[in-house]
């Protein structure tokens, strides 16, 4: 290879994981793609990025492509398997092998490591295969290192608002329900639908925080048992929109603002704040929509009675189409005859 096409290649590849680096949003998702790209440029059968945890500096996440499977390795127990080697090169050690180069992630200081393999009957690395994954890596360790800093802020961020909520419940402002639960339920529709890691992380964060709006609604709004008046109506009907006002200030929630705002929303256009139908609420409002509604019905509410299980799925079902999004629906009631997700079900009415 000429010096030139050394040259355009080593840039193709600063180009490729800036790219990379600018559309993703986490340390896990990074390192897998990562993984996926390092095969793909330098020829590698696998490749593995190995992340330490900042403060305790053992590896707490290990992302592995191999051709056709893309994987993180995040338990314990499975993390105690690796090789020494593996841990010698997470620890700072260089490797440059026919078959094998491992190099350090260094920042400040390590933070990880990142590694390609070739098979036997492969051609073995060069030193031009050296040069580039180094040019990965210095690209990568930049990144990940701001992630982890970016994702520490969010953890103390989601603490803080996690507090607020448990405080909100004790006063019983919000559903007394767990949220643990809640979003277990959630997620599970998330993953049916195929909406993606950071979709099912955005309904996380709106599981917590959906019902904070409700700290401006009076005690006696939410605990009367006869009909609201239009102007207590319009009050129950802003709080949505005073959710969004309360964390509209925190930057990383601002994806998580739309599912917030029209989870009241119904599928035939008659709900609020916007009057919003089918595909113009957000998917992630709509799932919230059948959750929130199932939580409401076998719970109970201060003007409805509360219905069992069974009763709750056949009131989602007599409203699929007019109320709640069909595929949502169809989702749900699929995923009940799972003993997991029945459990959660189960779980919600306690």
């Amino acid at each position: 290879m000429t010096h030139t096409k050394k040259y355009k290649r080593i840039l193709s590849a600063v180009h490729i994981v800036y790219r990379l680096v600018n559309s993703t949003y986490n340390v896990r998702e990074l390192s897998l793609r990562l993984t996926r790209l390092l095969c793909q440029f330098i020829h590698a059968s696998s490749s593995s990025v190995y992340i330490l945890d900042p403060v305790k500096k053992k590896i707490v996440l290990i992302a592995s492509f191999n051709s056709q499977i893309n994987m993180v390795i995040e338990k314990k127990k499975d993390l105690a398997r690796i090789s020494e080697e593996e841990k010698k090169m997470a620890r700072g050690m260089s490797i440059f092998e026919k078959r094998l180069i491992g190099l350090p992630l260094v920042f400040d200081d390590n933070i990880g490591a990142i590694s390609i393999r070739r098979k036997p009957h492969e051609k073995p690395f060069n030193d031009f295969d050296r040069d580039m994954l180094a040019v990965f890596s210095e690209q990568a360790v930049t990144a990940i290192k701001n992630l982890q800093l970016y994702e520490n802020q969010q953890r103390v961020i989601l603490s803080s608002l996690k507090l607020i909520g448990k405080m909100l419940e004790k006063q019983r402002r919000l559903s007394p329900a767990r949220t643990d639960v809640y979003f277990n339920i959630v997620k599970c529709l998330a993953q049916r639908l195929t909406m993606g890691q950071h979709g099912i992380e955005c309904l996380h964060y709106a599981s917590i925080l959906h019902g904070a709006g409700a700290i401006d609604v009076p005690f006696d709004i939410l605990s009367k048992t006869s009909q609201l008046t239009p102007e207590e109506f319009k009050i129950i009907r802003d709080h949505p929109a005073k959710s969004v006002e309360l964390i509209k200030p925190v930057e990383f929630l601002k994806p998580v603002l739309p599912i917030i705002l029209y989870h009241h929303e119904k599928y035939d256009g008659t709900g609020y704040p916007s009057g919003l139908k089918k595909e113009e609420i957000p998917l992630g409002a709509r799932v919230m929509a059948v959750v929130d509604a199932f939580e409401a019905m076998v719970l109970g509410r201060p003007y409805k009675e509360i219905l069992s299980v069974d009763e709750a799925m056949d009131e989602l079902r007599s409203n699929s189409g007019t109320q709640f999004d069909p595929k949502v629906v169809l989702a749900f009631c699929e995923l009940s005859k799972q003993k997991k997700f029945r459990k959660y079900l189960s779980l919600m009415k306690r």
